[in-house]
């Protein structure tokens, strides 16, 4: 383990020395992680991207890539492109990262079934802000957006998010 890691406990987010209240998937830690069960997979996951909302906050890196108007995530495990990040329209099952709500006005994706995406596996896990403590996700991890930011500001090249 490096000190530049994320270390992921059911509560708890451990970075540069700093623990961080977090929320992570309704289906809890998982070794099997499957598209829908809502957990966040055990393993060790390499942060990939910084995406951001250029019309709600800054650039939190010089690295990170705005979220513009059409961009979606594929999650439909029968899409060609499943598990990557589409514009709309698109034909397929995925997610707005533009959203009317601030979740993902800062996200840090992970390579979880990625590049080489397997069907069923499970799309994306993010790390993104928190609808309010304790409140579960879909299987992404979720933090105070002042945390989140934090974070984001720190997170180097090789910076993994490890679940234990």
């Amino acid at each position: 383990m490096h000190p530049a890691d994320l270390v992921l406990t059911p509560t708890r987010l451990r970075f540069l020395g700093r623990g961080f209240p977090c929320s992570i998937g309704r289906g809890g830690i998982a070794r099997q992680k499957r598209e829908g069960d809502g957990a966040t997979p055990v393993g060790v996951h390499r942060i990939i991207g910084l995406l951001y909302r250029p019309d709600r906050i800054a650039p939190p890196a010089d690295w990170a890539v705005p979220i513009r108007p059409g961009g979606l995530w594929s999650d439909d495990p029968a899409d060609p492109l499943y598990n990557k990040m589409v514009r709309a329209p698109h034909p397929h099952s995925h997610e707005a990262l533009r959203r009317a709500d601030r979740l993902y006005d800062l996200v840090l994706l992970t390579d979880w079934n990625w590049p080489f995406s397997v069907p069923g596996r499970g799309s994306a896990i993010f790390l993104h802000r928190w609808r309010k403590p304790g409140h579960p996700t879909e299987g992404c991890v979720a933090l105070r957006p002042d945390h989140l930011r934090w974070i984001a500001g720190r997170i180097t090249v090789g910076t993994r998010l490890i679940v234990r």
